[in-house]
């Protein structure tokens, strides 16, 4: 009978035993080896709030040229050619212009020649009428038909020059130096004035026109750096222009930006990134310590020990390799740049690089070596 009551018990200490074990061993695991990582020190920088904003590539000078004059085109430039200013880019034919200028030439001759007899026969009245042979009636008369006269052939000449104008015209020439885009009349068509020939742009001149909020308009000025940047490319430059005329409909008002040649092709879409309040102070730390997994971001700290301390952000906006980050951090925190996708809370750290080497790393060879 006691030996039959000895098992049970024996079983029970046994298993409560193995229990109190296994809950030793969960609440002290057995310390892992040091992770080696690089660190930076967070920030504490001046930042203005910046959003992007959609931007097109346009040309300073987009023109579609048009004829002045009516008739045939007996040559237009082709599309893709470069020309400078003053550049014939294309002629219409001018016989009937050449007639015309001939006629009204003839015209002035005629009238010229009418003027001159009728002037000469108002000097001989007046010197009639000086020996008391010709009647001042008569002089009066002389006079009124000359002035007629004149009237007649400065019309003439008016419309002389006005036919020289035509004949000059029917060449058209560039207004300013670019590459012809498009033609869009072709040989041998009849054009009436008005109706467009080629249009030419520009290339040499660009910038990108973007749309921003009216909220935004106290917080942009003249000469204020932006970045603009797609999918493959950035660039810094400045706000050329901010046109403070906000549309009624969309709420947004145009931002000019300049841009040096060949960045982007004309027609291109680019975002640009505008200020958009503000100046205030914010923690700055490099854009390789924000770990995004699964919808959370946060960084690692080295806190006391060397121990990893995972702290939660909300990343902000981003310039070159640092972003704005907010949570609970201060500046000369020391997050963890290198290695931070294989730690966990708590486990210890060896520090190999910190700020100097990041930042030459980043830079190259070439910028460490100076």
């Amino acid at each position: 009978m006691v030996a039959e009551l000895r098992i049970p018990l024996i079983f029970a200490l046994l298993l409560k035993w193995l229990l109190c074990w296994d809950i030793a061993d969960a609440a002290e695991p057995a310390p892992g080896p040091a992770v080696p990582v690089v660190v930076a020190t967070a920030h504490v920088e001046d930042e203005v709030p910046r959003a992007f904003a959609p931007a097109t590539i346009v040309s300073r000078a987009d023109a579609r040229l048009s004829a002045e004059v009516a008739g045939p085109i007996r040559w237009i430039a082709e599309p893709g050619a470069e020309v400078a200013g003053g550049d014939v880019i294309a002629r219409l034919d001018t016989a009937r212009i050449v007639l015309s200028v001939r006629d009204n030439e003839a015209a002035v001759k005629r009238l010229d020649a009418n003027v001159a007899l009728l002037r000469t026969q108002r000097d001989r009245l007046r010197t009639l009428a000086a020996q008391n042979i010709a009647s001042r009636n008569q002089i009066d008369e002389a006079e009124s038909r000359l002035a007629m006269a004149e009237q007649e052939l400065e019309q003439a000449r008016v419309a002389r020059d006005r036919a020289r104008l035509e004949l000059a015209r029917a060449t058209v020439r560039a207004p300013f130096a670019g590459q012809v885009a498009e033609r869009l009349r072709t040989t041998g068509e009849f054009v009436a004035v008005g109706d467009p020939l080629v249009r030419l742009v520009d290339t040499r001149s660009v910038e990108a026109v973007a749309r921003a909020p009216l909220a935004a308009a106290a917080s942009l000025a003249r000469g204020q750096s932006v970045r603009v940047l797609d999918d493959a490319r950035e660039a810094n430059s400045r706000i050329r222009s901010v046109v403070p005329v906000g549309d009624e409909r969309s709420r947004m008002l145009e931002v000019r930006v300049a841009l040096a040649p060949d960045t982007w092709p004309i027609g291109a879409a680019v975002r640009v990134e505008l200020p958009n309040g503000p100046m205030r102070r914010a923690i700055t730390v490099p854009r390789d310590a924000v770990v995004l997994r699964q919808g959370a971001a946060y960084v690692f700290r080295v806190g006391a020990g060397d121990k990893a301390e995972r702290i939660s952000v909300r990343p902000g906006t981003g310039r070159r390799d640092l972003v704005e980050v907010a949570g609970d951090l201060a500046a000369g925190d020391r997050i963890v740049v290198r290695g931070a996708e294989r730690l966990q809370p708590g486990q210890r750290v060896t520090i190999q690089r910190s700020d100097g080497d990041v930042l030459a790393e980043r830079k190259g060879p070439s910028s460490r070596a100076s």
